[in-house]
């Protein structure tokens, strides 16, 4: 791709991540996109040839970033710790900013426009990763057992579940509302901490 050597594409991508953040894929425009890069709207299209390979490209870089940190978050030595870990570090990067960003992914999914097959397929290879790493930390565990469900199935209500949050969080944008409700799901998936400890 001609010319995309004369840009830092890490300094690009990031404001355009902040752009397509605020604004969703479809109600974004590549004159905005040079606007807010400072590159001009002929050199991004020559660069990336259009708006949906230019946003695939900053949407790897996302995505990448997102599942190591999922994997960080995860990676705690109790089950049940990970799972509220992952949720906190999940609620944090839904509720930063003023007004709260939200979650890119499903804004997105959610946007006004039909998606193309491209920016779908991105969107379905990102959950499916997701999901992937839900199944390996809940399979490894040692206190998998805990689980009121098998790994498989909890792996993919996580997913799920992550989603209806991040619906919540639009709405109510109330982020004390958000860790009630992670917190119920988390019981739900291995029994109140009270509970647990007494069973022991």
């Amino acid at each position: 791709m001609a010319g995309i050597r004369q840009f830092d594409e890490e300094a690009i991508f990031e404001k355009a991540m902040d752009l397509f953040w605020n604004k969703g894929f479809s109600e974004t425009s590549l004159q905005e996109l040079a606007a807010v890069t400072g590159i001009q709207r002929g050199s991004l299209y020559n660069a990336y040839q259009s708006k949906e390979a230019f946003f695939l490209r900053v949407f790897e870089v996302h995505k990448n970033s997102l599942l190591a940190q999922m994997r960080v978050a995860l990676d705690q030595p109790k089950l049940r710790d990970s799972i509220q870990s992952y949720f906190n570090f999940i609620i944090n990067s839904m509720t930063i900013g003023e007004p709260a960003r939200g979650c890119l992914s499903t804004k997105v999914a959610l946007g006004s426009g039909v998606l193309d097959a491209p920016i779908r397929e991105a969107l379905q290879n990102m959950l499916d990763e997701i999901e992937q790493i839900f199944k390996t930390r809940l399979s490894r565990s040692e206190d998998q057992a805990d689980l009121r469900v098998p790994a498989d199935e909890a792996a993919l209500l996580l997913l799920t579940f992550t989603r209806g949050l991040v619906v919540i969080e639009r709405v109510y944008q109330d982020k004390v509302k958000l860790n009630m409700i992670a917190q119920l799901f988390i019981n739900l998936l291995f029994g109140n901490a009270t509970d647990h400890c007494t069973h022991r």
